[in-house]
């Protein structure tokens, strides 16, 4: 069988709503009971699209990123900006992203996998930038800021990166939060 295991929940309650959400590699599908086999198929298969676009916005594949930088790249940058390779990784659990300019390939932490778009367009932006100013210097950051949802974007990655270590730890003033933003978008550099 190709595709996830698809089951349909009947409800005398529901009268009208029919809903979806995964349940691990299963689709759940909540339909009125009252509703026709023929009804039923139909709404299945409208269901089961929606849920699985919504879930290819979410989670862009590596290709999905390299179209993306480059659209970014071509407007906040002119152009300048071109990654030999742009992808998903698994093993930066202290970064957002990464960089190495020397043989320009981005990697994105799959923690930003569900993410709202634009931040993950924020730290797109934020490593693009790193291929031609390799420093979290003034010129960086002009360049950075360019992207009209930086602000937003480090706000929301700060309030993600604070509640991911909560409780704080006791002593610290307000720049832990502003420190550990930076450190995890800092990138290697060749």
């Amino acid at each position: 069988m190709d595709g996830p295991e698809i089951e349909v929940r009947r409800s005398k309650r529901r009268r009208r709503t029919v809903s979806a959400y995964r349940d691990g590699d299963r689709i759940i599908v909540m339909i009125p009971a009252a509703m026709s086999q023929r009804e039923e198929a139909e709404w299945v298969e409208q269901m089961v699209a929606r849920l699985e676009k919504a879930e290819r916005r979410r989670k862009p594949s590596d290709d999905d990123l390299m179209r993306r930088s480059a659209a970014l790249s071509d407007q906040y940058f002119g152009g300048l900006a071109k990654p030999d390779s742009v992808r998903w990784v698994d093993n930066q659990n202290s970064r957002w992203g990464s960089c190495t300019p020397g043989d320009r390939s981005i990697r994105l932490s799959d923690r930003l996998r569900g993410m709202p778009s634009w931040v993950v367009d924020y730290v797109l932006v934020h490593e693009l930038a790193h291929l031609f100013e390799a420093k979290h210097n003034e010129a960086f950051w002009a360049w950075v800021d360019r992207y009209p949802q930086a602000e937003r974007a480090k706000g929301y990655l700060a309030g993600w990166s604070a509640a991911a270590k909560l409780p704080a730890p006791p002593g610290e003033d307000d720049d832990y939060v502003d420190d550990q933003i930076d450190d995890q978008l800092d990138d290697p550099v060749d």
